[in-house]
């Protein structure tokens, strides 16, 4: 017996009525998609998974540099003034948390370190990271950005991935699934660890999340070499070589009888892409030929800091791999959880702790910046400075630190389509909270696809019946910091 629902759903006038709003629907998606305003995944070659691919309109940037200091930078004792934050040291934040993220809230505590006026903009920086402070004038600050946890691992899987949850694709992934890269024997992501370890989110930062997993980074560094890519010992050279070209001739014979075995294509491809690492990336990250004086500005001949040469090198590594065409690299400042010792998470000694970390990180970010502009390179490559979270204002009870604070921090970009010496977005007098341009990480992210010529709305992919794309349903571009 038919239901009084069924009765209607066979209804002749509820029939036409419904396929007039249909056929609507059909002809607006068509007019949409004509006018090129619907979502529509890149269209990839599994046999060429990193061919360049073009972009949805005119990009300014070709390339992009991601410095990542993990463990949470004090944007209070680096790039956010607060004179206020000076004149009421000591004093309790009146009606502030009595507790926050590691407990009871201490006394409000001035900045660490002197903070001077920089370059033509006349930018307020600290004395903590001179290096990078006199490249103020070529930066675009962004002071209101907040983040939607206080817990390093999730805010880093935040800032790396657009998602607190594990299993989405990185930035760096969303970038090489829609563009490719200019480069067919090289990794198109490629992560650089820090000297000291991992970041506390570890391979989540440049993981492929549910993106076919050619798109993840591929991480290795200038002291740390990619596994494996060595022939092992024994193997003389001309047969390895034959052997590859035999194998070689035998997939390509293979594929052609299985055309549509799309997973077969990617699978040679990432063999092929192996067998050319092999020749590329020896070259790439063999540093013994930069001149001395490019050692010196970058600071890799400091045999006091052996930390800080390392990381030299890692900046060094990376302008090559930009040089090379690599689309996507991510450099870290900064390891795992280590109460502050090994990155930038100053609890209970954080000007003891910074100290150390800013000598790691000034000279050689700021001389990766330096040399990609007077390389010709900046102008084609975004550089990105970012952390997970910024600090509280006030130190923690009993200890000479600050808490975790996701409400107000500070990040900058430089380079291709970047306005040059400006800051935007505001926090509060005592820089605890964005008070003006409030932004999420979900802008900054649609900013950092908008230079790369990607709309953030339209780079999507169908996971689990739904379109996902890297800023979820949120996400402005940033203009006030575009050229």
């Amino acid at each position: 017996m038919t239901t009084p629902i069924g009765r209607h759903l066979l209804d002749r006038r509820t029939f036409l009525a419904d396929a007039a709003t249909g056929l609507g629907g059909i002809a607006l998606a068509g007019l949409l998609h004509q006018d090129s305003l619907l979502a529509s995944p890149p269209s990839i070659d599994p046999a060429r998974p990193f061919a360049p691919r073009p972009p949805h309109f005119p990009a300014t940037a070709k390339n992009v540099v991601v410095i990542f200091c993990a463990g949470a930078v004090s944007q209070l004792e680096t790039w956010d003034y607060k004179p206020e934050l000076i004149k009421h040291d000591g004093k309790p934040l009146a009606g502030g948390p009595k507790v926050t993220f590691q407990g009871p809230a201490g006394e409000l505590a001035r900045p660490q370190y002197p903070f001077r006026p920089r370059g033509q903009t006349g930018k307020m920086v600290s004395d903590l990271i001179p290096h990078l402070a006199g490249l103020t004038d070529d930066i675009a600050f962004v002071h209101s950005l907040t983040s939607k946890s206080n817990t390093h691992g999730p805010a880093e899987n935040f800032l790396s991935t657009g998602s607190v949850q594990d299993g989405f694709p990185s930035l760096g992934a969303w970038a090489t699934y829609a563009l490719g890269s200019e480069n067919q024997d090289l990794p198109a992501f490629v992560a650089i660890p820090d000297p000291r370890g991992v970041p506390q989110a570890g391979a989540a930062n440049w993981g492929a999340g549910f993106l076919r997993a050619e798109f993840q980074g591929t991480p290795f560094g200038a002291k740390d070499p990619i596994r494996h890519l060595a022939p092992p010992a024994g193997v003389d050279p001309a047969g390895d070589r034959a052997a590859r070209e035999l194998l070689g001739r035998m997939n390509r014979r293979h594929h052609e009888r299985h055309p549509g075995d799309d997973k077969l294509a990617a699978r040679i491809a990432s063999y092929e892409l192996a067998a050319r690492m092999q020749l590329s990336v020896p070259g790439v990250a063999d540093l013994s030929a930069e001149p001395a004086e490019v050692l010196k500005l970058y600071g890799a001949d400091d045999t006091a800091n052996p930390t800080k040469a390392a990381f030299a090198r890692n900046c060094i590594l990376a302008r090559r791999l930009v040089e090379k065409g690599v689309r996507f690299v991510q450099l870290f400042n900064g390891a795992y959880a280590s109460a502050g010792e090994l990155n930038w998470d100053g609890h209970s000694k954080l000007k003891e702790q910074y100290d150390k970390h800013a000598a790691v990180l000034d000279q050689p970010a700021a001389a990766l910046v330096t040399d990609l502009k007077r390389r010709g390179l900046l102008k084609d490559t975004l550089v990105v400075w970012c952390t997970e979270f910024g600090r509280m204002p006030m130190f923690q009870k009993g200890v000479q630190g600050r808490d975790h604070n996701p409400d107000g921090f500070t990040c900058w970009l430089a380079g291709a389509g970047v306005k040059p010496g400006v800051s935007h977005g505001v926090t509060d007098e005592l820089g605890r909270k964005a008070v003006q341009d409030v932004l999420s990480l979900h802008d900054f992210h649609a900013t950092i696809l908008h230079l790369l010529g990607l709309d953030h709305e339209k780079l999507t992919y169908e996971h689990n019946g739904v379109q996902r794309r890297l800023t979820n349903v949120e996400g402005k571009v940033i203009r006030e910091v575009l050229t």
